[in-house]
C-alpha cells in the first residue's frame, strides 16, 4: 500500500520535444569495416575492377556496413547508403540501386583474382602461428531459376524442395580461427566432389606437414593422395563398415588404451603402414543412437498399423503414404506383417533391423601419429567451422540468396565471406572477444551512434555515443576514437 501511494505522488519530469533536424547514425560498423579495409589493403584488391564513376571501395564498404547492420535486402540496401549523411560518409553521391547489383556482379566476374588477393593480403599482414585448416561444406537456398548453379540436392537448411547452391569454407584452425577461403559450387555437388576446390584454392599458402581436417563426407582415396602428394597431413572422420564389425566384436572397454569411465569414453589405436585408426567407443553416444532407434522403432509400428488398417477396412492408404502426383497412375497391393505378428513380435523385428551393433563407435583417420585424445580433441575443434555457417546463415544472413545472375550469386556469397572474415579478425586480434557470437558483436558495433546536430548558422555538430566495453575496444584502435 505504502509503496502504491508513493506511486502516485512520483510526478515525471516532462523535457520539452521539439522536432529537429539532428540525425542519429550507427557508426560503430562502418568504422570497423573502413579499418579492415585499410589494414588489409582491399583498397588496391578491388580500385582494379572499375576505375570510373562511383567508387567502388566506397560502395563495398557501404554494403559490408550494412550486411553487418540491417542487412534486409540490396533495395533496402539501397535507401540505406542513400541518406544523405551516410553518403557524406562514404564519400559517395547518390545512386540508384542496380548500382549495387552491377557491384555485385563485379565481384563475381573476378572471383578467383579477389579470392586469390584476399589470401596473399591475409597472410601479408598477419603472422599466423600455423597453417593447420578446417575444411566443411554446407548448402544455401537460391531463389531464382536462371542460375546454372542452382540444382536440388541433398539440403543442409532442410529445403529439399528448393533450388541450392554448395558453398565449400576453409578456416585455419584453433587458436586462429579465422576463414581464409570460400568456393561456390552447384547445388548437387557431394562434399567429395567439392573438395578439391576448397583444398587448391589454399593450398599455397599450407607449410609442409599442415594438418588438414575434414569430415567423413569428403573422405577418399583420391582426396587423401592429394593431401599426401603435397606433403601435409590430414585426420578425418571414416564410416564405420563391415570390417570394422570384426573390432567391434573384439573391443574390450577394460583392455583400451584411452579408458575415462567418468565420461565413458574408450578407445584403441590401429597403426598400419600409411595411416592410424583411432577407434572410439562412448557410452553416451550409445544412449543417444538407441533411444534414436527405439523412436524409430515406435513410428515405423504406427505408420505400418495405420497401413493395416486401411488395408482391412478396404480404403485408400492416408495421403502421406500415397505418391501425390496427378501425373503418375500407379495399381499396387499392400500387405503388412502385422496380420501374424504381436506388438511385441513387430517391435523385435525392427529393433533387429535397425540395431546392427556399431552403436556408440566411431573412428577418426590420420597419417599422423597422434594420441587418442589429442585426435579426438583436434577434429571435435573443427565444430568452429560449424559456427561459422551458423554465423553467415543466420548473423550475416547470406540464405536464402535472393540474387539471379551466377556472378552476382558469387559477388553475394563473397559479401557475406568478407563480413565474416572482419568478425572473425576481431575476436583474432582482440583476446576478449575470442568467445564472443557474432550477435553480440554486431549489436555493440550497431550500438555506437553518431548523432549529427545541426546548429541555426549551418554549422554540424558531430557527437559519439552508446560507447560500451566492446565498441570502445574496438574502435579506439580503429578510430582514435575515446
Amino acid at each position: 500500500m505504502l509503496f502504491d501511494q508513493m506511486n502516485k505522488n512520483i510526478k515525471l519530469r516532462a523535457f520539452p520535444t521539439i522536432p529537429n533536424k539532428n540525425i542519429c547514425l550507427p557508426i560503430g560498423t562502418t568504422l570497423a569495416v573502413q579499418y579492415f579495409f585499410k589494414k588489409l589493403n582491399f583498397f588496391d584488391i578491388f580500385g582494379k575492377y572499375k576505375s570510373k564513376g562511383l567508387d567502388i571501395n566506397s560502395l563495398l564498404i557501404g554494403l559490408v556496413s550494412y550486411k553487418l547492420t540491417e542487412n534486409f535486402s540490396i533495395k533496402e540496401a539501397s535507401n540505406w547508403m542513400n541518406q544523405d549523411e551516410v553518403l557524406d560518409l562514404l564519400n559517395l553521391k547518390s545512386f540508384n540501386e542496380r548500382v549495387l547489383y552491377r557491384t555485385l556482379e563485379t565481384i563475381g566476374s573476378n572471383k578467383e583474382e579477389i579470392l586469390y588477393d584476399i589470401l596473399n593480403c591475409l597472410f601479408s599482414e598477419y603472422g599466423f602461428e600455423h597453417t593447420d585448416v578446417n575444411f566443411d561444406w554446407t548448402s544455401i537456398v537460391l531463389f531464382g531459376t536462371k542460375s546454372k548453379l542452382g540444382k536440388y540436392g541433398y539440403s543442409r537448411d532442410h529445403r529439399p524442395d528448393k533450388l541450392q547452391i554448395t558453398v565449400g569454407i576453409s578456416e585455419l584452425s584453433d587458436p586462429i580461427n579465422v576463414p581464409i577461403g570460400v568456393t561456390v559450387n552447384r547445388g548437387n555437388v557431394l562434399d567429395l566432389e567439392h573438395f578439391s576446390d576448397t583444398y587448391n584454392q589454399v593450398k599455397s599458402k599450407l607449410k609442409k606437414g599442415s594438418l588438414i581436417v575434414f569430415d567423413k563426407g569428403a573422405n577418399t582415396i583420391e582426396n587423401i593422395k592429394i593431401i599426401q602428394e603435397d606433403e601435409m597431413e590430414y585426420l578425418t572422420s571414416m564410416k564405420l563398415n563391415k570390417s570394422d564389425d570384426k573390432i567391434i566384436e573384439k573391443f574390450d572397454p577394460e583392455k583400451a588404451e584411452l579408458r575415462d569411465a567418468e565420461k565413458g569414453l574408450y578407445g584403441i589405436k590401429i597403426v598400419k603402414p600409411s595411416s592410424i585408426k583411432y577407434f572410439y567407443f562412448s557410452e553416451p553416444l550409445q544412449k543417444r543412437q538407441l533411444e534414436a532407434k527405439a523412436r524409430a522403432v515406435m513410428r515405423k509400428l504406427k505408420e505400418a498399423k495405420q497401413i493395416q488398417k486401411a488395408v482391412v477396412n478396404k480404403k485408400k492408404l492416408p495421403k502421406k503414404f500415397r505418391i501425390n502426383n496427378e501425373l503418375i497412375e500407379i495399381e499396387y497391393s499392400v500387405r503388412t506383417k502385422l496380420e501374424e505378428l504381436s506388438d511385441e513380435e513387430a517391435i523385435e523385428l525392427l529393433k533387429a533391423s535397425l540395431i546392427n551393433g556399431r552403436e556408440g563407435f566411431f573412428c577418426l583417420k590420420s597419417n599422423k601419429d597422434l594420441t587418442l585424445e589429442e585426435a579426438l580433441k583436434i577434429y571435435r575443434k573443427k565444430d568452429s567451422i560449424e559456427k561459422i555457417f551458423h554465423s553467415l546463415k543466420n548473423e550475416i544472413q547470406i540464405k536464402p540468396l535472393r540474387v539471379w545472375s551466377e556472378d552476382s550469386i558469387y559477388g553475394a556469397v563473397i559479401l557475406g565471406f568478407i563480413a565474416q572474415l572482419f568478425l572473425s579478425l576481431m575476436r583474432y586480434e582482440f583476446e576478449d572477444l575470442k568467445h564472443r557470437s557474432t550477435k553480440f558483436i554486431k549489436k555493440s558495433l550497431k550500438n555506437l551512434t553518431l548523432t549529427i546536430k545541426f546548429k541555426k548558422n549551418g554549422v554540424k555538430n558531430y557527437i559519439f555515443a552508446n560507447f560500451d566495453q566492446i565498441n570502445s575496444l574496438i574502435v579506439s584502435k580503429m578510430s582514435g576514437i575515446t
